[in-house]
């Protein structure tokens, strides 16, 4: 990282972007992430008015998100002209009935490049630039999942299947990397230093079927945890949203409670296990496993929730996926209603530098149980709120 020449890399692509696209319009869609933005602008310096930028709203933005986006970009000094593009029913109908996460990207990535070549057409394009990095490629090539942004590495070939080019200005950068370039191009902090936003955006937050009360419902917690946990500056904090369904055929879990118990030295009959209907992504020795999902709740003996130290949650979740390697996310409960709701919400805060392995944040209990009073509150349908307890490996950063 140290020796990243900024100045000599944006130099070096302005050329590079010109030499590779020459009179040509180009569209960009652009997510509001640091790498799409940083790509927009470095576009917009190489080729000036023949860059064509896009929003494309698909129902998987936070709150307000394509509105703001395109406020920043339209102000000095970039004056980038945005088309916010409406697409939320295709998208939410191309998505409809999946559960897997594999699955779901990958008709997410179906859906955004058929929007996107139909787009480009429209406005006369037989480019796209996008801000692949280095990172998307290794997780997908390594079959640890797949990146929506991902396709000529993949044996995909866009021309013909799509109908455009594709440009990547920033592929051989790590996140840090982009970070740097953004705030050399004056972008403003609240894009440069803006935490990771998965391509296909919230719909991989949302574990298992999307519906549109689940949906609004994790636009509302992830809107709660970015307020809330924004001052303990992790790399990465979001919420997900997870059915609350038991799987139907496990084993007996009193082992796990039993091991939960010794650790916090607590009574066995005050843990509470069990393991949720939907799986989430793992990652083991650099490649993509579907594991379960654990949730753990501890109750004091006055019934209130037992506070523990994260460190200390860690160790237990080593100690759970270690015995169990089927298991790739352990979940605490933070709050809890004693009537069961449809759905239950998962906070994820992490420490990386490069996000291929990460630590998870020990966020102040104060913070956490906030936070999870103000989810309960503003999602009705909403009955327990955990923190996520496991590093990268054995979880990915993301839920799906």
């Amino acid at each position: 990282m140290e020796s990243f020449d900024v100045k000599k890399f944006v130099e070096a692509q302005i050329e590079a972007i010109r030499k590779n696209i020459g009179n040509e319009k180009a569209l960009v869609a652009v997510s509001g992430g640091v790498d799409s933005t940083t790509c927009a602008v470095l576009t917009r310096k190489a080729i000036g008015e023949n860059l064509v930028c896009v929003i494309l709203d698909d129902a998987f933005m936070r709150e307000g998100e394509p509105e703001k986006v395109a406020e920043i970009l339209s102000r000095e000094p970039f004056k980038i002209n945005i088309k916010i593009v409406n697409v939320r029913d295709r998208f939410l109908d191309a998505m409809k009935g999946l559960r897997d996460a594999e699955d779901k990207r990958k008709r997410f990535r179906e859906t955004f490049y058929t929007v996107l070549g139909e787009t480009a057409k429209k406005e006369n394009c037989r480019i796209l630039v996008q801000g692949t990095i280095r990172a998307d490629i290794v997780e997908t090539v390594g079959g640890v999942k797949t990146q929506h942004n991902v396709l000529e590495q993949l044996g995909i070939n866009p021309m013909e299947k799509f109908g455009f080019k594709v440009v990547e200005p920033l592929l051989t950068l790590y996140k840090e990397q982009v970070r740097m370039v953004a705030r050399y191009l004056g972008l403003p902090p609240e894009i440069s230093e803006r935490q990771p936003f998965p391509g296909p955006g919230l719909s991989v937050r949302v574990v298992g079927e999307i519906r549109q009360d689940k949906l609004e419902s994790l636009k509302k917690a992830t809107t709660i945890v970015e307020n809330k946990l924004a001052e303990h500056k992790p790399s990465q904090y979001f919420a997900a949203i997870i059915d609350n369904e038991k799987s139907p055929s496990e084993p007996s879990l009193t082992h796990t409670q039993e091991t939960v118990a010794r650790f916090l030295n607590v009574p066995s009959r005050n843990v509470h296990v069990k393991i949720f209907a939907d799986k989430a992504t793992g990652v083991k020795s650099g490649e993509r496993r579907y594991g379960k999902i654990v949730g753990v709740k501890v109750e004091t003996a006055n019934g209130k929730v037992y506070e523990s130290s994260v460190p200390k949650l860690v160790s237990i979740q080593a100690k759970i996926t270690s015995e169990n390697p089927a298991i790739t996310r352990v979940l605490y409960a933070v709050r809890d209603l004693p009537e069961k709701k449809p759905y239950v919400v998962s906070v994820r805060a992490v420490q990386t530098k490069d996000f291929l392995t990460a630590q998870v944040s020990e966020i102040p209990w104060k913070t956490l149980d906030e936070a999870a009073e103000e989810i309960l509150e503003k999602c009705p349908n909403v009955s327990t709120v955990y923190y996520d307890v496991t590093p990268k490996p054995p979880a990915t950063i993301e839920m799906e």
